[in-house]
């Protein structure tokens, strides 16, 4: 009877993540919606105030999304998460307005973009495969990758003032390990248990999905952009 009892409990824990893990890939390909609806608005806008004040620019970025991932974790068992997550996800969108002016001026622009957007893709799911389908613990990558983070956001702050474009290209190129990493990471924390709740996980996919792009896109228009 006790046997059974352990059978069933653990049968049972492998669907509940199987299915937190399926519902965490739908709400991601949801939220990419209003991040392409939020990008087409962003490449309309005038984003002069972000050239002439970066810092001050980053800082409210910083606030509203602090803001709605506050509220995220607040709502996380509510259809209001999912709302704030889709709000989120169409301000990131509106936010990656500059990037894509500046990518979209460059003579091979646009396919720098896809190769961005194709590069991204294909990491995620070579990750997310593996974290799945190995089911191995990548919890010991948390420390590591957090210090990473912060060492990075403290190079990405002092090169606003500095403006070295060795360092600029070497942030973007630890970045994208880095949030690579991440995927691994959180992919593994659904499959492995660490974390029940599918609107906090598609959060932090989404989010190192984004700067994995980011941080992509920045290092190809370094090293293949084509200038008039």
């Amino acid at each position: 009877m006790q046997n059974d009892m352990s059978y069933a409990t653990v049968g049972s824990l492998s669907t509940s993540q199987q299915s937190v893990l399926r519902n965490t890939y739908l709400l991601l390909a949801l939220s990419m919606l209003p991040t392409i609806a939020g990008a087409f608005i962003g490449l309309s806008l005038n984003f002069a105030f972000v050239a002439q004040h970066p810092i001050m620019t980053t800082l409210g970025m910083l606030a509203v999304m602090f803001g709605l991932t506050m509220g995220i974790t607040a709502f996380r068992n509510s259809g209001l998460g999912v709302v704030l997550l889709l709000a989120l996800t169409f301000f990131m969108g509106v936010m990656l307005g500059p990037i894509l002016q500046f990518a979209l001026h460059l003579q091979n622009g646009a396919q720098l973009v896809g190769m961005a957007a194709g590069g991204t893709a294909v990491i995620f799911f070579a990750l997310a495969t593996v974290a799945t389908v190995s089911k191995r613990d990548f919890s010991f990558m948390g420390k590591f990758l957090f210090i990473g983070l912060v060492l990075l956001i403290v190079a990405s702050l002092a090169n606003m003032f500095f403006h070295i474009p060795a360092l600029y290209l070497t942030i973007s190129a630890v970045a994208v390990m880095i949030f690579s990493g991440f995927i691994l990471f959180d992919v593994s924390r659904v499959v492995n248990g660490g974390e029940t709740n599918y609107i906090m996980a598609t959060l932090s996919i989404y989010l190192d999905i984004y700067n994995l792009f980011v941080n992509l896109l920045q290092l190809l228009m370094a090293l293949l952009g084509q200038r008039d």
